[in-house]
């Protein structure tokens, strides 16, 4: 053929039923659609690119092949990421909510918790522990997930109630809120390593579930996004702290604005770093205390 990127569609014509393709289509458009657009690849078209000598056509079947084994790995990585759930659904549980928390270290703003109840048998891609995503992918998938759960919502402690009550139980307090606002209830919880000894709902304690149990990353991503939100709009209040940029959390910027600016409102005064430049005693023994 003269056109080094046309498609023989006159064997695919030889062959019979070309799927969904009636288009003339060249070896770039193919990509755009096998490739970059994820559709399923018609039997006949591979066949013929298999055969097809060019090294177009075999670099365009190799990334298809490529993207094929990467869907069947991350179908696998959901399937074993929904383990904890799948028990439950097939018992007759369907209403299970995935439980966790952000904000536990940082030295200023909230701590947020969500609580997300995701239908039977959901799925999607990428969804995994907030902390192993990027901001933009984390942003996208909160979208997403917020889209098609069956509930889903956030309990927020803020600074002068964790200062009250420590960061420990604050963590527990915005879990529970979470899920007591949650509409429909769950029947069930799945809670990233805690349990919440004051909450009647059946309930597991997942060590590293946010990156073992599907609904748990997700309520991680809606958690982090969450939180994050709300220190960027806490960065356009405080200015010169860096809020947006690391999130409150202990980062040398952060101990510089410290140092340069003092502590403002929605710094966490029972964390040491603040209570030093306030000129209190560092030392804040209760801080983790569960009671």
């Amino acid at each position: 053929m003269g056109n080094e990127d046309a498609f023989d569609w006159t064997e695919l014509a030889r062959i019979g039923n070309a799927g969904d393709v009636s288009d003339r289509l060249t070896l770039s458009e193919l990509k755009a659609r096998y490739v970059d657009e994820g559709r399923p690849l018609p039997r006949e078209i591979e066949a013929i690119l298999r055969d097809d000598p060019r090294p177009g056509a075999k670099k365009l079947l190799d990334a298809i092949l490529k993207r094929r084994r990467k869907n069947r790995a991350e179908g696998q990585r959901l399937r074993k990421l929904l383990r904890f759930e799948t028990e439950l659904w097939e018992s007759g549980i369907l209403r299970v909510a995935g439980v966790d928390e952000a904000g536990m270290s940082p030295l200023a703003g909230p701590v947020a918790a969500a609580a997300v109840i995701l239908p039977p048998n959901f799925r999607l891609a990428r969804v995994d522990d907030s902390k192993k995503l990027d901001a933009e992918t984390r942003e996208a998938l909160a979208i997403e997930i917020k889209k098609h759960a069956v509930a889903w919502a956030v309990g927020l402690v803020e600074p002068e109630e964790i200062d009250r009550v420590n960061i420990y139980r604050a963590g527990l307090l915005a879990m529970r809120r979470a899920v007591e606002a949650l509409e429909p209830a769950p029947e069930s919880l799945l809670i990233d390593a805690r349990k919440l000894a004051d909450v009647p709902i059946p309930q597991q304690a997942i060590v590293h579930g946010d990156a073992l149990s599907f609904s748990i990353a997700a309520a991680s991503i809606i958690a982090k996004t969450t939180r994050d939100g709300i220190m960027r709009e806490l960065d356009a209040r405080y200015p010169g702290y860096g809020f947006a940029k690391h999130k409150g959390y202990p980062v040398r910027e952060h101990y510089d604005a410290l140092e340069r600016l003092g502590a403002c409102p929605v710094h966490r005064r029972s964390f040491a770093p603040v209570r030093k430049v306030l000129g209190l005693d560092p030392v804040q023994t209760a801080l983790f205390e569960a009671e």
